[in-house]
């Protein structure tokens, strides 16, 4: 999915930046990316309008059933050759994957990031990952001393975390482009917040702890403790979070 509440955070801080990683424009209601190959195995990202058809294809394969994922050429919007994340495929009778050249795709094809080195791609990637595992990083990481939460002024904090912190608390005054602040249905009356930022992301229970990573922390995740102000800062930025369509409120 490529919309508002949904995009590869690879791709950028925010939906907008993410439409022009891929040369779209923002559209409100967004896309549906598809990832397949061409008959000589080259391969090539179609984004489409229609975005229930992905939306269904994906809830159906998380449950373990089959969906025919074929898209009206009439949705089809853009042909972009590459895939901007990693794809494990081994279909039956089709070459094994490779770019286009840039000649026929008429652009660099897009490429995952390398997981060797660290910056904001694989910042985002790792945050999108706690987010999907917060039990498993929860776990390992425990519960971290309380720094005093997220007031205005922190003190006492690791930079890069007050940075963050103050960030987030900027935008409750001054609301960022869309997707810099995403929610996503984590239980019963509780979400998970994903907040970026230049040079930082923040993954967050609004009933729990936050974790942050920075760009010049290469793989470190930092929790911040509850404490006093946290659970005002995260219920202040659910206000303005956008969410999936089917998680919208009535």
């Amino acid at each position: 999915m490529l919309t508002p509440a949904q995009f590869p955070g690879v791709l950028a801080d925010d939906y907008p930046a993410a439409c022009a990683e891929l040369g779209l424009e923002p559209a409100a209601e967004g896309y549906g990316l598809v990832f397949g190959q061409d008959g000589d195995g080259a391969r090539w990202t179609v984004a489409i309008s229609d975005t229930a058809l992905v939306a269904c294809a994906l809830a159906a394969w998380d449950c373990g059933l089959e969906y025919d994922l074929s898209p009206d050429d009439r949705s089809v919007v853009a042909s972009l050759p590459g895939w901007p994340l990693p794809v494990a495929v081994a279909a039956p009778g089709v070459a094994d994957p490779h770019d286009p050249s840039e000649e026929e795709g008429g652009r660099p094809p897009l490429a995952p990031p390398d997981t060797r080195v660290w910056g904001p791609a694989q910042r985002r990637l790792g945050a999108d990952e706690i987010a999907l595992q917060w039990r498993v990083w929860r776990e390992q990481l425990g519960a971290p001393a309380s720094p005093g939460g997220a007031d205005k002024k922190p003190t006492g904090l690791h930079k890069g975390i007050r940075r963050a912190l103050e960030g987030a608390q900027e935008y409750v005054s001054n609301p960022p482009p869309p997707g810099r602040i995403r929610s996503a249905p984590a239980g019963e009356g509780v979400r998970t917040l994903r907040v970026d930022g230049p040079g930082w992301s923040m993954v967050a229970r609004t009933d729990d702890i936050a974790f942050v990573l920075l760009d010049e922390e290469p793989g470190e995740v930092l929790p911040v403790g509850r404490g006093p102000a946290l659970p005002g800062l995260l219920e202040a930025l659910e206000q303005l979070a956008v969410r999936p369509a089917s998680a919208a409120p009535a």
